[in-house]
């Protein structure tokens, strides 16, 4: 028989540093995973996510799967004092190595979050493109209509998985060998990096407008002077409902394009003028017409799916609907370009190779940077939310040695070549770029030409890739 525990009770013993695993996966009301039996938990955020969900007691198997352990790698007692009730009883067993009681270091326990992490993102990315699959598939069936409420309960789990998780863009769904199901790819993955984009805007901003209010001296408070402090929040710019909303947006942004022939938008050639008109129309007329035909008059939402072409200041070329000038488009529809750009110029797409995640992050901000005072911040939360050097980027080391962007905090590179170029026969350590003690020879080497993906993917290991080789994809298409 199964016993429980409190889920606070929980957290505070991974806080201080436990572990468990509960040998029982955990859904929430909706069927949606929020965590797998055999995962070893040593992270709050996933607890937290849990009790964000409402549930308020964790299941542990009777089977021997499950277990609680204390910093020390000691398990707590399952008996009747087991942790529900006296949390401090311990037996002298520890656990099997790197399985839930082995002592992990700083960069081992991050690299085991990571993957952690990156299981329920994949289970949760998974029912939400089986979501935007269907609702996608109605409209073209059903002259437009579709099952908005069902749509919006999924994106409302997904936001709520994507604000408690650190760095989302470790688990997106890179599309580099395959177009295939990008329009469902791509509509996650821009509520995904919008969504992110977002709350680390609101946070930003809601402190610059706080240390103003705040401010005896009527100084605001920069965001980039780090002497400056930090000020109470006494003002948030927007509220729970309103980024509910606003990441729904996000989600469907580009619903007008299934209207658009298929032919037009997965044509390799470069597209005539009248092609790109009936482009322009999934947003402003298309898009608009779908929601209007599901009575979705969510301001939010129209602003999103109406003007994520629109100009983000004056003079930008190939930017549509015209008719407002870039500082009438709300701020949130900006994010929500810079989402859609940012995804699909790192995706695969008929007409072109997926690009290298640090050249599109360069090319943005410098097409962006020092255009108004509020695209700046804009552009800041973006920075911040992506990273330098996003996840999945491929760099060169000092050393010679190429290397694979786990996380972008650090970062932390896994290298895949040796000096040579060629591919290696072990698996290596990965390497905390950010770390006092990285040595010089392993550091980013900014003075060579980036790689793109596809370039070096049959010399990424089996465990850095998402699909067949690229050898392996030419040989099967042969076949």
């Amino acid at each position: 028989m199964a016993s429980t525990i409190d889920i606070d009770t929980l957290i505070k013993i991974v806080s201080n540093g436990g572990k468990v695993t509960t040998g029982i996966d955990i859904y929430n009301n909706n069927g949606t995973l929020l965590l797998d039996k055999a995962f070893v938990v040593t992270s709050t955020k996933t607890l937290q996510m849990i009790k964000e969900n409402g549930i308020k007691k964790v299941p542990l198997s009777a089977d021997g799967k499950s277990g609680i352990w204390n910093a020390e790698g000691l398990k707590f007692s399952t008996g009747p004092k087991s942790p529900v009730t006296d949390p401090i009883q311990t037996d002298q067993s520890y656990i099997p190595p790197i399985s839930p009681g082995v002592t992990l270091n700083g960069l081992g326990k991050r690299l085991y979050e990571i993957e952690e992490n990156r299981k329920l993102a994949q289970e949760n990315y998974k029912v939400a493109k089986q979501c935007i699959k269907k609702a996608l598939t109605d409209i073209k069936n059903n002259g437009g209509q579709f099952d908005h409420a069902e749509v919006s309960d999924h994106v409302s789990r997904l936001a709520g998985f994507l604000t408690i998780m650190d760095n989302p863009f470790s688990y997106l769904t890179r599309e580099i060998l395959s177009y295939d199901d990008y329009l469902y790819n791509h509509s996650i993955n821009v509520c995904a990096i919008g969504t992110a984009i977002m709350n680390k805007f609101n946070t930003v901003f809601s402190t610059v407008i706080s240390g103003h209010l705040n401010s005896s001296e009527n100084e605001v408070y920069d965001p980039f002077n780090k002497s400056s402090g930090i000020p109470k929040i006494t003002y948030r710019h927007f509220q729970k409902d309103e980024l509910q909303s606003i990441s729904l947006g996000f989600f469907l942004h580009d619903i007008g394009k299934v209207m658009v022939p298929d032919a037009i938008l997965n044509k390799p050639d470069k597209l005539t003028d009248e092609e790109f008109d009936t482009v322009k129309k999934h947003s402003h007329e298309l898009g608009l017409s779908i929601l209007e035909k599901n009575k979705l008059n969510n301001p939010f939402i129209i602003n999103i799916v109406t003007h994520h072409h629109s100009a983000l200041y004056l003079g930008e070329a190939n930017c549509y609907p015209s008719g407002r000038l870039p500082e009438e488009i709300p701020l949130y529809a900006k994010i929500c370009k810079l989402a859609d750009m940012y995804d699909a110029m790192t995706s695969k797409r008929s007409y072109k190779e997926a690009f290298n995640q640090i050249n599109v992050v360069t090319e943005i901000f410098r097409t962006y940077a020092r255009k108004d005072a509020l695209l700046q911040y804009i552009l800041q939360s973006f920075i911040k939310s992506i990273g330098i050097y996003p996840p999945g980027s491929i760099v060169f080391l000092r050393n010679g040695q190429m290397g694979y962007v786990l996380e972008s905090k650090g970062p932390l590179v896994i290298p895949f070549t040796n000096a040579d170029g060629n591919r290696l026969s072990t698996t290596p350590a990965p390497l905390d770029i950010g770390a006092p003690d990285c040595d010089d020879a392993f550091k980013i080497d900014n003075r060579r030409s980036i790689k793109n993906p596809l370039e070096v993917y049959d010399l990424l290991p089996p465990y850095l890739r998402s699909g067949p080789s690229k050898t392996e994809k030419a040989q099967a298409m042969s076949a």
